[in-house]
């Protein structure tokens, strides 16, 4: 009798999180703690995808120098500290000290330092190599041999015939060995002296070469405060989100910020166009080019896919089938759109989008299932997150049309209000403890009781004008109840928000829909629960995920394993996430700015402050943001009183 032969397995991502990873779109290094790049594993310098250098390990004296430190120096350079023992001082210590700087670009700063009481000559070698090989190949384990390598200038040179790859050197190496992938050089050094070998790496496509990093549209702000991880956070935020920005091909003056590394430096629909949200308090130049770069991806022609922006599935975990993440950026478009002209989008960049924003909405009308819920995927399961997409989508983008004069406002408040009335009779699960809403509906109608962190957009509904929020899913009494369950051990973590809850069937941990700790569910969290006036749940999350960003080197991963916060405890870094990510770091500037409660009206030209009462992080200054297209300054009290210090000329304080 055969056996049914069992589909192939899907290739299992290398483990990332005790790598020291550069990047500078679309430039990239990938370091282990130690320096040495191995030739093994995910190790290498990469540009646009492609491995340009894989090997590049140090002897001095004949031996590997002993690696004592790795740390990062910023998003696109890390520093390793290393020590030789030459043996000309009796005694165990070391006495020549060796720094490498490496850069995400491609260049390497190896400087050497001689501790010794009289002088040294040292021979130090550079073995290198590479298979040219594109990081998909590298993550599944298919890369081939190493290339040999010629001679070139002051290095070595590789070529597939497509691709080529040169690594250069300063001081020229007194021997360069081809065949070995060897550069030797034979250093003299005095007491006290020191000696830097500069290295650069770079590729050469016989193709077009693809686009090179962009100018910054965010705007140079910054926070302080009583508590100094607040600065340290907003700042590695900032430069993280600077970092992962990427020109669009079609238009290279359209930047948006590529979904994370070293898995996803690409566009990732949803994930760009909720960093660009997120980051609206440095500016509005992101969300526009994230936006116009979208709008060109936008189905056209007739069916049911007329006005979509496309978008891989992404796994749900273990409860539900995937997502599609077209229909998330489908449903974040207008709603994006709508805020960032809140913020202050110029007039002419908002009537160019507007009609995009329109065919999404256009799309979700025709969307919707016969039971008033839209499907994700269709036919699928009814997530209560898609529903709070829409109902956001609907509300703002009646403000949008209703503020460029355009028909429909009516109509999509009136839908809204049709959205509301079927969700809260037939999502919310009652029970004794109050009830929560379900994760999702399946087509049948039968609801799914789980408790997970996409709760959390039930609360997000969005900015309208002069200040106010938009209504949400629930009322009063159930988003009271869902605060409250938010707020709870069962959900809050003590290291941020649980995306499932601890007590749930299948709770994982380490699962990323299951349990893991997903920042921007948090950061969601957070906002929604300080605009709402839940301050206690919103303290809670906002103190968790500060204390996470402090374990993490104020570098937060797009997600991580938290059991239960006990003393002497610490978060779990997850072996396959993204680090730096798009939506974690832009989560660190939306979770500051959420602190003074910046609600701008720049078309009615208002600007109001709803801080988060009790400062749960003491005084706190934020300068550098921009609203209306101009600098931008609030303080916040230790009493939790928010001021306006820099603000336009022409905006009045409102709400």
């Amino acid at each position: 009798m055969a056996h049914p032969v069992p589909p192939p397995r899907r290739p299992e991502l290398p483990p990332v999180h005790g790598a020291v990873i550069c990047v500078a779109a679309p430039c990239l290094v990938i370091s282990p703690e130690h320096g040495q790049l191995t030739g093994r594993g995910l190790d290498g310098i990469y540009r646009a995808g492609r491995r340009l250098l894989s090997r590049c390990v140090l002897r001095v004296g004949g031996r590997e120098p002993v690696a004592v430190q790795g740390r990062s120096l910023g998003a696109d350079r890390a520093a390793f500290t290393a020590t030789v023992r030459t043996g000309a001082e009796a005694g165990p210590d070391p006495d020549i000290g060796v720094e490498r700087v490496r850069h995400a670009d491609g260049t390497e700063r190896i400087t050497l330092h001689s501790y010794a009481a009289r002088r040294v000559r040292l021979p130090v070698e550079l073995a290198l190599g590479t298979d040219l090989a594109e990081l998909a190949a590298v993550a599944a384990g298919r890369t081939g041999a190493e290339l040999p390598a010629g001679v070139h200038a002051a290095g070595l040179r590789w070529s597939t015939g497509e691709v080529h790859a040169v690594t250069t050197a300063e001081p020229a190496p007194d021997d360069s060995l081809a065949s070995s992938g060897l550069l030797r050089w034979q250093l003299d050094l005095g007491p006290g002296e020191s000696r830097t070998i500069e290295l650069r790496t770079t590729g050469v496509r016989t193709a077009r070469a693809p686009a090179g990093q962009v100018a910054n549209p965010l705007s140079e702000a910054r926070a302080e405060g009583d508590d100094p991880r607040a600065e340290a956070w907003f700042r590695t935020s900032a430069e993280d989100l600077a970092a992962l920005l990427l020109r669009d091909p079609a238009d290279p003056g359209d930047a948006f910020a590529a979904a994370g590394v070293p898995w996803r430096l690409g566009l990732a629909p949803a994930e760009s166009l909720w960093a660009a949200r997120m980051a609206l308090p440095l500016g509005t130049g992101l969300a526009g080019a994230t936006l116009r770069t979208l709008a060109r991806t936008q189905s056209t022609g007739r069916g049911p896919d007329a006005g979509k922006i496309p978008g891989p599935l992404r796994g749900a975990g273990p409860q539900l089938p995937p997502c599609c993440t077209g229909t998330e950026a489908t449903l974040a478009f207008p709603a994006v759109l709508a805020e960032a002209w809140r913020w202050g989008l110029p007039e002419a960049e908002v009537a160019r989008l507007l009609p995009t924003a329109e065919r999404c909405l256009g799309w979700l009308r025709g969307a919707l299932g016969e039971d008033g819920f839209l499907a994700d995927p269709d036919p699928g399961p009814r997530r209560c997150e898609t529903q709070a997409h829409a109902h956001r989508a609907a509300l703002l983008g009646a403000e949008l049309l209703a503020g460029c004069g355009r028909d429909g406002a009516e109509e999509w408040r009136e839908w809204a209000a049709g959205l509301r009335a079927r969700f809260r009779t037939a999502f919310w699960i009652d029970g004794p403890d109050g009830g929560r809403p379900a994760a999702a509906l399946h087509p049948d109608g039968r609801p799914l009781p789980r408790l997970t962190g996409a709760a959390a957009h039930l609360l997000d509904t969005g900015l309208l004008g002069g200040g106010r929020l938009a209504d949400g899913l629930l009322d009063r009494v159930r988003t009271e109840q869902l605060a409250r369950l938010l707020g709870a051990p069962a959900m809050d973590s003590g290291w941020g928000l649980r995306s499932m809850a601890a007590r749930e069937p299948g709770h994982n941990p380490f699962g990323h829909r299951s349990g893991a700790v997903r920042v921007h569910e948090s950061a969601v969290a957070v906002a929604a629960l300080a605009q709402a006036g839940f301050e206690k749940e919103a303290a809670g999350l906002l103190r968790g995920l500060l204390d996470a960003a402090e374990r993490f080197g104020y570098r937060l991963p797009e997600m991580y394993a938290a059991e239960q916060r006990t003393a002497g405890s610490a978060p779990y870094p997850h072996p396959a996430a993204c680090r730096p990510a798009a939506v974690a770091a832009a989560a660190g500037i939306h979770v500051l700015t959420a602190l003074a409660g910046i609600r701008p009206d720049a078309p009615g030209k208002t600007v109001a402050l709803a801080p988060l009462a009790g400062a749960p992080l003491g005084a706190l200054r934020l300068s550098g943001l921009r609203v209306a297209g101009e600098p931008f300054a609030v303080r916040v009290s230790r009493l939790g009183l928010a001021m306006v210090e820099v603000a336009a000329d022409a905006l009045q304080l409102g709400g």
